[in-house]
């Protein structure tokens, strides 16, 4: 079947693996890019269908873009006035685009509509929106209350008391709020209701707006100001450093089959996921970090690990699939954000593990995983049109397991030539 892809069974790797650029990261510098004074040339971006969406939608609001052959792209800075006043816009289901754009155009005094594909529709957005009507946004649910599609008009904005937000559903709410509060020019306070969840993404941000000249005041995570008369100026040239959520799968592959370095990322990273390396050396493997890279090897037995894995959720997919291969019980917590990403991935990730053999305990916010004594053959694994469950679930294969994967080309996604990349580093 042209939409299956079967694995051979593979127990050798070794090499090296240059990154793609950064999903989270691509995304937030060309909304920077489009709402901040000046030109901004863009290298290393991330050619995938999220940063796709979120190039068309810059399109779409008359965004001066120009993309080179070398893969930069230049963007001419729209001071955070967008020309297009009027404009329906589609984002399939990349929320890297979806919730800060409907952040920052519920400020840009248009009429919108940002809609998406079925499982978009699924995706919660309420508290962004509530925090949004806090300061008089005009915006209203086309479908079911509290998710998109959106449509959002004109009104008058008003930042007159503190901004509130639930913190413990999406770190994207966050950042939507954060990017688009300077375009205010007054002092923005915005607060945390609960505990704050994805920490180093929101981290990623305010790093991501200090290059474009935005400051923010961050006290204990619950409460974050900023300026008056802030205004994103570009920094010229930014290069985006490689995926360190994808770093994750090939990491993972040394430490099962072999010795990969992987390029790109390093002890400089301004990503969270930067830190499995950390999980993988708590696992065994031996890890060695550079400034510009990282070194995993293959150890003969894996440990099972409990681990609370708020600064790492996307990564923490690849350790629920290494959890087959370590011995005991594997427990990763403080996941419920899996509950709402492209697919429940708590669910989907204890369907797919049961397949193979091992035995799952789902929570509310956690994944239980004891690997089994013989993991299953020649499984079909269903990736629910998910990226990350077809990356990490290749990973099998390279424990001398074949493994055929559904749906393969939903890694398009993130990672486009993911797959040509995992075949360059097996030894057959």
């Amino acid at each position: 079947m042209a939409n299956q892809k079967k694995l051979k069974a593979s127990q050798s790797v070794s090499g090296q693996v240059t990154l793609p650029g950064s999903k989270s990261i691509t995304n937030r510098i060309l909304l920077l890019s489009a709402i901040s004074k000046g030109a901004t040339t863009i290298k290393n971006t991330l050619s995938s269908d999220d940063t796709h969406y979120m190039i068309e939608a810059l399109k779409k609001l008359q965004v001066e873009l120009t993309q080179k052959n070398s893969g930069d792209i230049i963007i001419q800075g729209t001071s955070g006035s967008f020309k297009n006043k009027s404009a329906e816009i589609f984002l399939g289901n990349a929320g890297t685009a979806l919730r800060p754009l409907t952040a920052v155009l519920s400020l840009s005094q248009g009429s919108y509509t940002l809609s998406g594909v079925q499982r978009m529709n699924e995706r919660p957005i309420k508290d962004l929106v509530d925090a949004l009507l806090q300061l008089n946004a005009d915006i209203t649910y086309l479908g079911e209350i509290g998710y998109p599609p959106l449509k959002i008009s004109p009104s008058e904005i008003k930042f007159e008391a503190p901004i509130k937000i639930r913190g413990d559903i999406s770190s994207q709410f966050l950042t939507a709020l954060l990017i688009c509060a300077p375009l205010s020019k007054k002092e923005v306070s915005i607060e945390i209701i609960g505990d704050l969840i994805s920490k180093p993404y929101i981290d990623i941000t305010l790093n991501l707006m200090a290059r474009f000249d935005v400051h923010v005041k961050k006290i204990n995570w619950q409460h974050f100001v900023i300026p008056a008369d802030s205004q994103y100026i570009s920094p010229g040239e930014i290069f985006v450093e490689g995926d360190a959520s994808s770093a994750s799968y090939f990491l993972a592959a040394g430490a099962l089959a072999g010795e990969i370095e992987v390029k790109g990322i390093g002890e400089n990273s301004i990503q969270g996921d930067v830190k499995f390396a950390d999980a993988l050396a708590l696992m065994g493997a031996d890890i060695h970090i550079s400034e510009t890279s990282i070194k995993v090897s293959k150890v003969k037995t894996l440990n099972a690990i409990t681990l609370d894995c708020n600064h790492i959720p996307d990564a923490a997919m690849t350790l629920a699939v290494l959890a087959l291969f370590a011995k005991g019980t594997t427990r990763l917590s403080n996941i419920a954000s899996w509950r709402v990403k492209e697919t429940d991935r708590i669910k989907a990730m204890a369907n797919e593990l049961r397949k193979l053999g091992a035995t799952v305990i789902e929570g509310k916010d956690f994944i239980e995983i004891t690997s089994p004594l013989h993991i299953n053959e020649n499984i079909e694994i269903d990736t629910y049109d998910d990226h990350r469950m077809a990356m990490c679930f290749s990973l099998v294969s390279l424990k001398n397991i074949p493994i055929t994967i559904n749906d393969p080309a939903c890694v398009n996604k993130t990672f486009p030539t993911y797959f040509e990349v995992l075949e360059s580093i097996v030894q057959h």
